[in-house]
């Protein structure tokens, strides 16, 4: 008599197959626990990738001119820019009756606008334009380029046409050429004139003045995390208390703070000249200057400093600084050799967070930044709150961030980005 085994898959309790049932019961969890996250992904989705993502687009958004003047367009493809010469009637005859629609809508101010970014005056052309364009009958009121011309004698410039033609794509590479110093030429991308060359002298300065403020924050940083490390917890807590504390006040009431500290009748000066060490016809120059930029930016990030290096230092044994001394280290080699690269975690952590902290600021550059101590990101905000070249501001977001990318990468190729700890 020979034993039989079944062969057939093992079941759960409910009779279904058991490597069926697991499956099922693991992709119920996994639903449960993205329900759980949904709300804090919809919630990224909504205040940081979709407004970085529109950020991209309107970098190289051109839209407007093409859905604005659609037969201008179309008629001014053929037209030679390197001729001299403004274009035939065809081409003023569908400006007009595109200026006709677009004035009716109350849009021609809003082209007008976008090119005047690029050719400055084009704005005042359509304005004028699109006054008279509302009364007229474009059947019978033709020729329309000597009526163009007796409204304002540009719009037989050629370089107002070529500035239709070279924008008139529906993407363009335009702002990325402002936001390098340069301009869309008749043979291509150009540099503009060297008095109007100011966004590479911004970003440059920015990465140097964000290193400076980076580095004052390690160096004033360094020792404050290293005493409340190694006090007692209860003096630790009460200084820790005194590190907080500009948390607790308003940022622009620490910038005025600073004003008032650094300006050539301010306390530091005053106090400066009283002792002799300054004379009243030579005060130190303080505000308005980089100098004044990195001081107030220094005092602002640098809890931001303290935390991480202080969170990193907390978690070194003091038993391997007994360690070096009992084996004969002095104490700057049992501090450089054993606890200093223990400390190094926390250091970097520190200076990703007060680096791209600073590459950001704006407030305070602009209130104590004065010509030479304002960074790039001021720039920015004067684009989108005034001169409302959203385009512009948008491919000098996107620079900034490419940048900041970059230099990510490059420390996590470098130190490696797993060595920083916030403890």
């Amino acid at each position: 008599m020979s034993d039989t085994t079944n062969s057939g898959p093992v079941l759960a309790a409910d009779g279904t197959p058991l490597k069926r049932s697991l499956a099922r019961a693991l992709r119920m969890q996994k639903i449960r626990a993205l329900m759980l996250i949904a709300p804090l992904l919809l919630f990224v989705l909504l205040t940081f990738i979709l407004p970085i993502a529109d950020m991209l687009f309107r970098s190289v958004e051109n839209q407007i001119v093409s859905e604005t003047l659609p037969r201008t367009v179309v008629a001014l493809a053929d037209w030679d820019s390197e001729s001299g010469e403004a274009p035939d009637e065809e081409v003023f005859t569908a400006l007009a009756e595109d200026m006709k629609i677009a004035a009716e809508a109350k849009l021609h101010t809003r082209v007008g606008s976008r090119l005047n970014y690029e050719n400055p005056g084009i704005s005042s052309l359509f304005r004028k334009a699109g006054r008279k364009a509302k009364k007229w009958d474009i059947e019978n009121d033709g020729p329309f380029k000597e009526k163009f011309l007796d409204i304002h004698k540009n719009w037989g410039s050629p370089d107002v046409w070529r500035t239709i033609q070279v924008y008139s794509p529906k993407l363009t590479n335009g702002y990325f050429l402002n936001a390098a110093d340069m301009k869309k030429g008749a043979d291509g991308a150009e540099w503009r004139p060297e008095n109007e060359q100011i966004y590479w002298t911004l970003f440059i300065r920015t990465l140097i003045m964000s290193l400076a403020i980076t580095t004052s924050c390690i160096i004033l940083g360094y020792p404050v995390a290293w005493i409340l490390a190694n006090l007692p917890s209860r003096s630790a807590n009460l200084l820790m208390i005194l590190v907080l504390l500009p948390f607790w006040t308003s940022l622009l009431v620490r910038t005025s703070a600073w004003k008032v500290m650094l300006q050539q009748q301010g306390v530091i000066n005053e106090t400066l000249v009283w002792l002799g060490l300054v004379a009243d016809d030579a005060r130190l120059v303080m505000i308005n200057n980089q100098f004044g930029t990195i001081v107030a930016m220094t005092h602002i990030l640098l809890p931001f400093m303290i935390l991480p290096m202080y969170s990193v230092m907390q978690t070194i044994n003091p038993t391997y600084l007994r360690a070096a001394k009992s084996l004969g280290a002095t104490n700057w080699t049992s501090f450089w050799r054993v606890y200093f690269p223990q400390s190094v975690p926390g250091i970097g952590a520190g200076s990703i967070l007060v680096f791209i902290l600073s590459i950001g600021y704006y407030i305070t550059p602009e209130l104590v930044g004065g010509t030479k101590g304002v960074f790039i990101s001021n720039r920015i905000a004067f684009h989108i709150s005034s001169s409302l070249n959203w385009g512009l501001a948008a491919a000098l977001g996107t620079i900034l961030l490419v940048v900041v990318l970059g230099l990510y990468w490059a420390y996590d190729k470098i130190v490696g980005i797993d060595n920083v700890k916030l403890g």
